[in-house]
């Protein structure tokens, strides 16, 4: 799981420098603060989508904040629950999962706890993106799958959590992304909306889980870390290039 790190967030052209808190994924002492970077909801083209794929049956909606702030209502025209900021702390924008859909009205996942939160907000309120991509990791194999369309494409090698501080199971979706400079998280680093079910804090943050690369890649394959998800540099880079916020990823044995 990933500490406070320093970040500049790419929103568009714009910089901006934010703290982003993440439950600790490294076993190390806290690590300087240095910029880091994160990416607005967009998709690059995709690199394992072949030439003549040009509309692949769609896995999800995301939705994306259109204002300054996002009412979260108990349910279509109900009372407001909460309100976010958008961006978010990170400065990415504020994009959530869409699971239904009832006159004008969204229901989405939140990243808060408890785990598998939602709440409805305003269809005018955001804006759509349809996801063809998706992830499923497996904390027995260790592994993480990349699927277009339902379709597996890839599987990686993966490090989870370990016994005392597994990984949550359940249907989650990535957040942000940044490109940390702190020691031990690689050259990018997701935020999942999911939360440890063991650590209600670590290093200042409040145990979100990561999916992040490692400076430790021994650890790839194992039940190593505080329950962030671990890849190679190499393959966290390759799923940073495709992989929009809002991406569902399942987590289970």
């Amino acid at each position: 799981m990933i500490r406070r790190t320093t970040a500049r967030a790419l929103v568009g052209a714009s910089t901006l420098l934010v703290a982003l808190l993440f439950t600790g994924c490294v076993a190390a002492s806290p690590p300087a603060a240095t910029p880091a970077a994160s990416r607005s909801a967009a998709t690059p083209v995709p690199k394992f989508r072949s030439p003549e794929s040009t509309a692949p049956p769609a896995v999800g909606t995301s939705a994306t904040a259109v204002a300054e702030q996002l009412a979260i209502h108990a349910e279509p025209g109900g009372d407001v629950t909460q309100t976010l900021p958008n961006p978010q702390e990170s400065g990415a924008p504020l994009t959530l999962l869409v699971v239904a859909r009832q006159d004008g009205w969204l229901q989405v996942a939140l990243a808060q706890r408890p785990n598998g939160s939602t709440g409805w907000v305003a269809a005018d309120a955001v804006t759509l993106q349809t996801l063809v991509y998706s992830l499923d990791v497996s904390t027995e194999q260790n592994t993480l799958t990349l699927s277009e369309s339902g379709r597996a494409v890839k599987t990686y090698a993966a490090a989870t959590g370990t016994g005392g501080t597994p990984t949550p199971h359940g249907a989650f979706y990535l957040t942000e992304l940044l490109e940390p400079t702190n020691e031990g998280y690689g050259p990018y680093a997701f935020g999942l909306s999911a939360f440890s079910d063991v650590l209600s804090s670590f290093g200042g943050g409040p145990g979100q889980i990561g999916l992040h690369g490692t400076d430790d890649e021994a650890s790839i394959g194992q039940s190593a870390s505080h329950g962030c998800i671990r890849l190679s540099n190499a393959d966290i880079t390759e799923l940073a290039q495709i992989l929009p916020l809002g991406t569902p990823v399942t987590v289970g044995p």
